[in-house]
């Protein structure tokens, strides 16, 4: 029998419509909330920041939503994404599971950011916005919206996380090769990170400081829209091509997941690959797990308080029921600078309060231990962001074969690791700090951020 390696899907596989979650969710998500009224917020409330074709996909209960043909032209320069059976990664285990990777760094981002920029900047473009504001950590998100931006004539400012800013340089140069204008945050520009240098000039920054740096600028005028890169339902929503796909390419190869894992910062990838999964346990029967792996020094899924909370550090977002480690919280410098968030996303938060979804963390030494035993057995550099669904991935292997069993893993790697070699550089130099956060971190940062508990 012929082994198969590599199963790809041609253009007119490729789905043309984005999941909906909110559909078949046994609990609907809370609404987020006006934190001056403490009601539901409004439609108008949220127009000064998004286009409204982006808040009318926020509040979709409908089950599909459309692909514009606009996106799906700029989807066919990359999509559909390749899954691989990891042959070489299963021979070094000896692993009698079955290893899949669906493959997201093929793109001119290199990540699976772009599958949301594009439609975020159509969108924009479609209702007359000039000027787009956003936020990135380790530059994945910035790389991909910068692109977008441009090809679509908008201009772009981005507020990138300052100790990514410093460790990764090649994605700075990246977005201004796209003509973006990119800053590290927190800065002088704005009253959100004024504030923050005044009581730390050394801060590291943070997605949260960096998203009230973005929102403040775009507040102030009214052709600037801003972006966000995950969280929110409408990102995670453009994100279900690649599980879609997934489902289509585990047919093809003749096999279905028992687990499926992703690592965890806001939500995007995650959810991007597991929810068409968890719709076939919602709706057809199935039973796979799906498995949220984050940092254990910014563990929101693990030892995060369910509660409404902001999205960024100063308060400019509606309230959000999410997991939370309050928005006050710096998480530790580690390299996977875009799983350096503080919240989980509703959609996200929801499903694994009821249940659906699994979560654990993961120190960053053993992930990128993972991350270089992928590279040297599959032939790609893995984003350090990938290296914790790697990790993930390993754990269960390594547990099915304890427990005497054969397992189907599928893990997304959504994005490759090329910007992000100096990462590996302090690695294999062995100054590569673990860091998890204590109990007493995460409740004095939930006492300082002081929003109404749900």
């Amino acid at each position: 029998m012929e082994k198969i390696t590599k199963i790809l899907l041609t253009e007119s596989e490729m789905p043309r419509q984005w999941y909906n979650i909110i559909a078949d969710m046994p609990n609907k998500p809370l609404p987020p909330l006006n934190p001056a009224t403490g009601q539901p917020v409004a439609a108008e409330d949220l127009a000064v920041i998004f286009p409204m074709e982006l808040i009318r996909q926020e509040v979709s209960t409908e089950r599909y939503i459309d692909i514009p043909e606009e996106v799906l032209d700029l989807y066919r320069t990359y999509r559909p994404s390749p899954l691989f059976r990891a042959r070489g990664l299963e021979k070094a285990l000896g692993t009698k599971s079955k290893i899949y990777y669906k493959y997201e760094g093929g793109n001119y981002s290199g990540s699976h950011k772009a599958n949301t920029a594009i439609p975020q900047a159509y969108y924009n473009k479609m209702e007359g916005v000039r000027r787009i504001t956003t936020e990135t950590g380790a530059g994945q998100w910035g790389s991909a919206m910068s692109f977008a931006c441009n090809h679509f004539g908008l201009e772009l400012l981005v507020f990138m996380v300052k100790v990514s800013f410093n460790q990764k340089p090649g994605r700075k140069l990246m977005m201004n090769t796209y003509n973006a204008r990119v800053v590290p945050s927190p800065s002088t520009m704005t009253a959100a990170g004024r504030k923050v240098l005044e009581n730390d000039p050394d801060s590291p920054g943070s997605l949260g400081i960096a998203i009230s740096e973005a929102m403040e600028i775009a507040a102030q005028d009214p052709y600037t829209k801003y972006s966000l890169g995950s969280v929110l339902n409408h990102v995670i929503l453009h994100q279900t091509i690649i599980g879609q796909e997934a489902l289509i390419q585990m047919d093809k190869a003749g096999d279905y997941p028992d687990v499926v894992v992703g690592c965890f910062g806001g939500g995007s990838n995650f959810s991007g690959i597991a929810f068409p999964f968890l719709r076939e346990n919602l709706t057809n029967g199935k039973n796979t797990r799906l498995v949220a792996v984050e940092p254990a020094s910014c563990p929101k899924l693990t030892k995060g308080k369910f509660t409404y909370d902001f999205g960024d550090q100063s308060g400019m977002t509606p309230l959000l029921p999410m997991y939370t480690l309050g928005h006050n919280f710096i998480p530790d410098k580690i390299h996977a600078g875009g799983l350096r968030y503080h919240g989980a996303g509703v959609l996200v938060s929801q499903l694994r309060k009821d249940g659906f979804v699994e979560a654990k963390s993961k120190l960053q030494r053993e992930c990128f231990e993972s991350a270089i035993l992928f590279a040297r057995t599959e032939g790609i550099l893995p984003a350090p962001e990938s290296s914790y669904a790697i990790a993930g991935a390993l754990d269960e292997a390594r547990r099915a074969d304890l427990e005497g069993v054969s397992r189907t893993i599928l893990f997304n790697l959504s994005g490759h690791g090329h910007f992000d070699i100096t990462a590996y550089e302090k690695y294999f130099e062995g100054n590569l700090p673990d860091h998890e956060a204590t109990a007493e971190e995460i409740e004095l940062s939930l006492n300082q951020s002081a929003v109404p508990a749900v």
